[in-house]
């Protein structure tokens, strides 16, 4: 019923601006998929490549059951097989256009992501399709998104990837809006009572069976309004909430909604000034095994919320840029590895193996504030500062992150540039003793170089 009534006050504010009149001006959710009548192309080829290199120094786990062994946060993802590494981090190539000469209202988008993150992880190497959409654009004030698509969120993980300043995620991002869809709880201990069926789990490190990378399949009902020097824009969506590579799991659907409003001062496209503010909601639900339940031999299944929110402004005009966001999250959340080990490691009795593991009731917050200055026309240097507070609901388990990112970018022409990077990281337990092993395992997170050139084509 609430989702009902979210829905309901959501298209009577959309068909309300509808009557209000219409711009094509671009934004995160205008785009793709709305080009303007007779104007758009019936197939244009187009991509970008992103050649990383990150690197750390490598310090181990210096306490708990897995000391000596490596420190999943120290090590380079996808594979944790080492703390520096270059690769090739996204690699996408796609086309989008109209379907003239049938109907130009109709837009399609398709993207197959070959990089190495995690669409593509346990692929084998083979490439994923990301998106896959199709938009109809026949009533006015209410265009229709249909298929597998970017979902409506934070500025951070919803904005262009060549407009992002920066390598990588805030921890509040990569880790509760970068859903890692896990197949058990991982509550129970990966240990030699544990039943066989969940075992099988725990090898694995109950590693991720889908990601979520900010998309999801559904539809999605939106549109933008101008208004003098300020365009409003709102989408309302529902879901799978399975991921990219999966289908509704559970019959529940996810709702989104989002909105928008930015003063704009000039330009268009991606990097248009202006100044936005903007608020998001995400309300599902998640079903995993219970581990306990399973470690005892019994095949068990419990639902639990999936929610998601926050509100945030940017502003950007001439060598100024300046973001920020404040998120939370609620229900299920991610409650990283077991010791701080990679996932999939047996700890040095040889008794149980570290995994991924959930929260299924509890809290998480976080927020960031990043600043960019153009000192030429073709270098940026930015400073941005996030916090992430997880399991804010239980004393034992509630963990702070922060994070200091130093950058600079030079902008080789208006389709490439490089990205330097470094991540200045801290991590505590703070209703722990400092001398607990979790303040140990904290105290050992490394900074990050990260190096990276992004070409688009």
């Amino acid at each position: 019923m609430l989702k009902a009534k979210r829905l309901a006050g959501a298209m009577a504010l959309a068909l309300g601006m509808a009557a209000a009149g219409q711009v094509q001006a671009a934004n995160w959710v205008m785009l793709q998929g709305t080009e303007a009548d007779g104007m758009g192309e019936r197939a244009k080829l187009w991509g970008f490549l992103q050649p990383t290199y990150r690197s750390t120094d490598g310090t181990v786990l210096p306490a708990g059951p897995w000391e000596g062994q490596p420190m999943q946060p120290n090590m380079i993802p996808t594979d944790l097989s080492s703390d520096s590494q270059f690769q090739l981090l996204r690699a996408r190539i796609g086309v989008r256009g109209v379907a003239m000469p049938i109907d130009s209202k109709v837009n399609y988008f398709l993207l197959a992501e070959f990089g190495d993150n995690g669409i593509t992880a346990g692929k084998g190497g083979a490439g994923v399709i990301s998106d896959a959409s199709v938009t109809l654009n026949h009533i006015p004030g209410a265009r229709v998104r249909l298929g597998l698509f970017k979902t409506p969120m934070s500025e951070e993980i919803f904005q262009g990837v060549g407009t992002m300043d920066y390598v990588n995620f805030t921890a509040f991002t990569d880790q509760q809006l970068n859903e890692r869809h896990l197949p058990t709880d991982g509550l129970a201990p990966c240990n030699a009572a544990a039943d066989d069926a969940y075992l099988r789990y725990c090898e694995e490190g109950n590693t991720f069976s889908d990601f979520g990378a900010a998309r999801d399949t559904g539809a999605m009902v939106f549109d933008a309004f101008r208004r003098g020097d300020w365009e409003h824009t709102y989408a309302v969506m529902l879901g799978n909430g399975s991921g990219v590579n999966a289908g509704n799991t559970d019959d529940n659907l996810d709702t989104r909604a989002y909105w928008s409003s930015e003063w704009i001062f000039g330009g268009q496209g991606p990097r248009r000034e202006g100044w936005k503010l903007y608020a998001w909601m995400h309300d599902g639900k998640r079903t995993v095994l219970d581990s306990v339940q399973l470690a005892a031999g019994n095949r068990v299944e419990n639902e639990y919320d999936y929610e998601r929110s926050g509100v945030g402004t940017t502003y950007r005009r001439g060598k100024y840029r300046f973001f920020a966001e404040y998120n939370q999250a609620e229900g299920m959340i991610f409650n990283g590895t077991d010791g701080g080990a990679v996932a999939g490691s047996v700890n040095n009795a040889g008794t149980a193996v570290s995994t991924l593991n959930l929260l299924p009731e509890d809290k998480a917050n976080g927020y960031y504030l990043d600043f960019g200055y153009k000192i030429t026309p073709k270098v940026e240097l930015d400073v941005r500062y996030d916090v992430l507070n997880r399991g804010t609901e239980t004393d034992v388990e509630e963990r702070k992150f922060e994070t200091v990112t130093l950058g600079a970018q030079y902008f080789f022409n208006r389709k490439s540039r490089l990205i330097v990077n470094y991540e200045m990281r801290d991590l505590e337990a703070p209703n722990l003793p400092a001398n607990a092993v979790p303040n140990q395992i904290g105290e050992a997170i490394d900074d990050r170089l990260s190096v990276q050139v992004f070409m688009v084509f």
